[in-house]
């Protein structure tokens, strides 16, 4: 029985490094403006302009045409643009996906080939609408500040913690989020939490409930229809910000937006999100790749949203994997890790994970403590867990909702039927 509905077949885990294939294009007919600007327009421009945290806008062929040959390096191996799941393993279906298929990866790698023509620039597609520096992808019913912060000029890169009032006196649910940051220039990523503990260090966010992150082109996150989180009441904010130097002095403030259900009324679903499938104790020899594994017991039947996955500078890929009751296995999905890109993958509703009560939620990972891996500061050294960012980590941020079972086998019943 195929318990969620898709059945995909499981790759060896490592890295895998994408080769184009299939009908070559004729490189004489691919130009910049006819077949890659359009796909800069839609998967890179969103950071690649002026003024924001790429390293170099795309937003023409003068701008573009010095990169060809870096572009087309970075979309074979698929590190660009940002989006690291395995195309060969588990469900494909996202919200807010902008990596390239495989045609496209195989035009601009055509592109490149033929010496990167421009074509005729009447073959140029309109201009794309893009998001609109500092504003918001939602409408906030409330906004959360965090104190300023100044970047110097030169420094090394900044993670820290900021803890604010969130301003609520009773509690709210919530059906829409953003973290936008005030500096797109500096602002790497911000994670932000829910603070319920009135005593709670600065320093330890053990308990704290995870809202929301910010990263590279990540807008609002609007949760599935008829779910939302809780926040509850005189509830904290935690900022937790990875900034870095761009050559001159920059204040930022970063806020949190949040769109909340009416005070009278709630979602059908607590929306949850947590940290699941930690690996318990990391042992990582000095030159050694090493993979650990971490367990979580979904005691009630549930469907998956999200799946993020959460390791440190020696992480190079993590596998989310379902252990159904009856012993059958299912992977959802496989992710290569890059520590500066934090990414939460959001299924497609009709293709969120679902699975019964009693199911475990695998999380296999990956570090690479050799010389190669170009994260890693010193492969000499052994490596363990912890909470420093010099320390590893090991599991996936994992957002669901709870279902009775009466409501997953109506679901895998109308899975099924989808399927014949």
């Amino acid at each position: 029985m195929n318990k969620t509905a898709v059945t995909w077949c499981v790759a060896v885990a490592g890295l895998m490094l994408f080769v184009p294939g299939g009908a070559s294009a004729q490189s004489d007919d691919v130009t910049f403006h006819k077949d890659v600007e359009p796909i800069l327009q839609r998967s890179c421009q969103v950071c690649h302009r002026p003024d924001n945290m790429a390293p170099m806008s795309l937003m023409n062929y003068q701008e573009t045409r010095p990169w060809a040959r870096s572009i087309k390096n970075k979309v074979v191996a698929r590190e660009m643009p940002p989006w690291h799941i395995d195309p060969n393993v588990g469900v494909q279906s996202f919200k807010q996906d902008r990596s390239l298929t495989s045609v496209e990866i195989e035009t601009i790698s055509t592109w490149v080939d033929a010496g990167a023509p421009r074509g005729n620039p009447a073959d140029a597609p309109p201009e794309a609408p893009l998001p609109d520096f500092g504003a918001w992808d939602i409408e906030p019913d409330l906004i959360v500040t965090s104190p300023p912060h100044t970047v110097s000029a030169e420094a090394g890169d900044w993670w820290g913690d900021y803890i604010v009032d969130s301003g609520l006196d009773e509690d709210r649910y919530i059906k829409a989020i953003q973290t936008k940051a005030g500096d797109l220039r500096v602002v790497h990523h911000a994670l932000t939490y829910a603070v319920t503990d009135p005593d709670a260090p600065i320093n330890d966010s053990s308990n704290d409930f995870f809202l929301n992150e910010y990263a590279v082109g990540k807008n609002a996150d609007r949760y599935p229809e008829g779910t939302g989180k809780v926040l509850e009441a005189d509830s904290r904010v935690r900022f937790s910000f990875h900034y870095h130097s761009i050559g001159e002095e920059v204040v930022d403030q970063t806020e949190l937006g949040m769109v909340l259900y009416p005070k009278e009324a709630g979602p059908e679903k607590e929306l949850y999100a947590r940290q699941l499938g930690q690996a318990g104790e990391l042992d990582i020899p000095a030159g050694q790749i090493t993979r650990h594994d971490g367990y979580a017991t979904m005691y009630r039947a549930g469907r998956i949203t999200g799946f993020q996955p959460h390791m440190h500078f020696l992480g190079k890929r993590q596998c989310l994997e379902l252990i159904y009751p009856d012993s059958t296995t299912e992977m959802v999905n496989c992710a290569n890790f890059d520590f500066n890109w934090h990414i939460v993958y959001n299924y497609e509703d009709g293709e969120q994970p679902i699975y019964p009560a009693g199911t475990k939620l695998h999380v296999i990972s990956y570090h690479d403590n050799t010389e190669s891996h170009r994260g890693n500061l010193d492969s000499t050294n052994w490596a363990g867990g912890g909470s420093r960012t010099i320390d590893e980590m090991a599991f996936a941020w994992i957002s669901w909702y709870d279902l009775d079972d009466d409501e997953y086998e109506a679901e895998l019943e109308s899975r099924a039927d989808n399927n014949n």
